[in-house]
């Protein structure tokens, strides 16, 4: 019934209304707790609230707390299958930083760390109160300003999921040109357990191992989604070698994505 919603709501352009609706619905659910919330953390800068709900959630407890223990997590992962001593790190499509501005609190000072992002809202918020950190402005166009064979690890957390089939191969490109041979590129992708949530026409296509978009939004919006079944990551990513791959679970009635980590050969 959802998936039956959506299309109708994406069909008369009432999409982008809706979800305003539902941002202002959970900015009024959760104020008293975020207020609570930040008075226990008065120094920490916490990103404007539409800023947080297009890439994440209204939720400043868990901005917070996930972000920084998916930055850990994410450098074990690095720590497990490369040396960082002094390495270059990248956050693809950063939004407000909620993991990237935690990253050098689990690396040497030697490393580096970059993050880049499309609205130019969050890059602006980020390079007023985020340190240690570069960030960069990118269009949806797959064109990032760095180096051939620059980093040693790239990770993209829910950013294939917003993009167009011909941008997931112009985007592939792309890191694959910046990220150094036999470094490492972490990505979450909406896989298997999310047939749950389409319709019989789109898990028809996902079955037959094809990506599944729903559009009649921007691309790279939180509205635009994508779903990419095994088959289709593996094809598209076949020039990586696959270490490891997390399918997607649910986590107290929410779903959790994939992950995939990947390394250049």
């Amino acid at each position: 019934m959802k998936a039956k919603i959506s299309k109708f709501l994406r069909q008369t352009k009432l999409l982008y209304t809706a979800d305003k609706l539902r941002f202002l619905i959970a900015r009024y659910k959760n104020k008293s707790k975020n207020k609570f919330f930040q008075a226990q953390y008065p120094s920490f800068k916490f990103p404007p609230d539409y800023l947080m709900y297009e890439s994440f959630m209204i939720h400043y407890e868990n901005y917070y707390k996930s972000g920084e223990a998916a930055a850990h997590e994410f450098v074990k992962f690095l720590k497990k299958y490369k040396a960082i001593d002094s390495v270059r790190i990248l956050d693809w499509g950063c939004g407000p930083a909620r993991i990237v501005r935690h990253i050098p609190s689990f690396i040497s000072e030697n490393s580096q760390v970059f993050a880049t992002d499309y609205n130019e809202k969050s890059i602006q918020w980020n390079k007023k109160n985020i340190n240690n950190v570069s960030f960069n402005l990118n269009g949806i166009k797959a064109e990032l300003p760095y180096e051939d064979n620059f980093f040693d690890f790239i990770y993209g957390i829910s950013i294939f999921t917003h993009l167009s089939e011909k941008l997931h191969y112009e985007w592939k490109q792309e890191l694959t040109r910046i990220l150094k041979k036999d470094s490492i590129l972490l990505l979450s992708l909406q896989g298997d357990l999310y047939r749950t949530i389409l319709t019989n026409a789109e898990l028809q296509k996902f079955e037959q191992g094809n990506l599944v978009v729903r559009g009649h939004a921007k691309d790279g919006h939180r509205i635009y989604s994508a779903f990419q079944p095994n088959d289709f990551v593996k094809k598209l990513f076949s020039e990586f070698e696959i270490l490891e791959h997390t399918p997607s679970y649910l986590n107290n009635g929410y779903l959790e994505q994939d992950v995939w980590v990947f390394r250049k050969k």
